[in-house]
């Protein structure tokens, strides 16, 4: 089992910037691609950010693509996702997930274990 906790989520202003973080604990070794999600009130879950985690490969979706990065801290076991410029479209539920994957992966179903999440919210 991996244990995901994310933290780093809060109220901010447009175009200021935000930094979440994911703890992972457990059976790390397992699990080689993680990814960060978002999921605004009545819409669908969609990726954000992913990594590979042994080669520090991204992956970003386009609505973030040069405002977020993703980046990891082995001695931490913690990924984090830099945010910047943010948006009012940005508010959502961020959550972190890991798949027992070599590749990554953009469809959440593919995931296997995922963390509580953390809330954005980001006012005009």
């Amino acid at each position: 089992q991996v244990q995901l906790a994310e933290s780093g989520g809060g109220l901010v202003q447009a175009v200021a910037s935000l930094r979440l973080s994911c703890v992972a604990s457990g059976r790390t070794f397992s699990t080689d691609i993680m990814g960060w999600f978002r999921q605004a009130p009545g819409k669908e879950r969609e990726i954000v950010a992913a990594l590979k985690w042994s080669l520090g490969t991204t992956y970003y979706s386009d609505s973030v693509k040069d405002r977020f990065t993703v980046s990891r801290d082995n001695a931490r076991n913690t990924m984090y996702l830099s945010m910047s410029n943010l948006k009012p479209e940005d508010t959502a539920l961020y959550s972190c997930a890991a798949a027992r994957r070599l590749s990554i992966t953009t469809r959440s179903a593919e995931y296997n274990y995922w963390g509580q999440g953390t809330q954005v919210t980001v006012s005009s």
